[in-house]
């Protein structure tokens, strides 16, 4: 294929010197290249980095909450028997539990676990209580101290459960 300096062409099929099926071949194949670069690149340059041994991470993903105070909670509640459980969510609901020790009541708890990082107000505690009276179980008010022992006894323990992943 040789280019001449010719102006115009009498052929109708032709461009130049260049036939119309070459050039839109030519055009084609850059159009193809030029497409080609916008593709996504399927390699990545650095790799993966877990997180370091200097922090812990407090926001722990592998379940739909934070695995800390998911840990800490089944931990706290386990002398209690477990009606429902869903990490998912983040709750945690007991059977009705009575003290061997009085045996005239019974409580319930409720754990929800809010978010997936490590906060105080991420946890929240809910009770009930019922004393037995006269052979029916009659609800009894929960003292407010109860709830937050909880909720502390439960943040005290995540915040353990991270301090060991901490130090290996």
């Amino acid at each position: 294929m040789t280019l001449s300096a010719s102006p115009r062409s009498t052929n109708p099929r032709t461009i130049g010197t260049l036939p119309a099926t070459t050039l839109r071949g030519l055009l084609i194949g850059a159009l193809l290249v030029s497409l080609g670069a916008c593709a996504p690149h399927r390699h990545h340059p650095k790799p993966l980095q877990h997180p370091t041994a200097e922090y812990a991470d407090s926001k722990v993903t592998q379940i739909g909450v934070n695995s800390y105070l998911w840990r800490a909670s089944l931990d706290t509640l386990s002398f209690m028997p477990l009606l429902q459980t869903d990490s998912n969510g983040g709750v945690i609901v007991t059977d009705w539990y009575s003290n061997p020790s009085n045996p005239n009541e019974r409580v319930k708890v409720t754990v929800s676990i809010l978010d997936q990082d490590l906060r105080a107000d991420a946890v929240r505690v809910a009770a009930s209580r019922q004393v037995l009276q006269g052979g029916n179980w009659i609800d009894a008010p929960v003292q407010a101290a109860t709830v937050q022992k909880l909720e502390d006894i439960i943040l005290t323990k995540a915040r353990d459960l991270r301090r060991k992943t901490l130090r290996g």
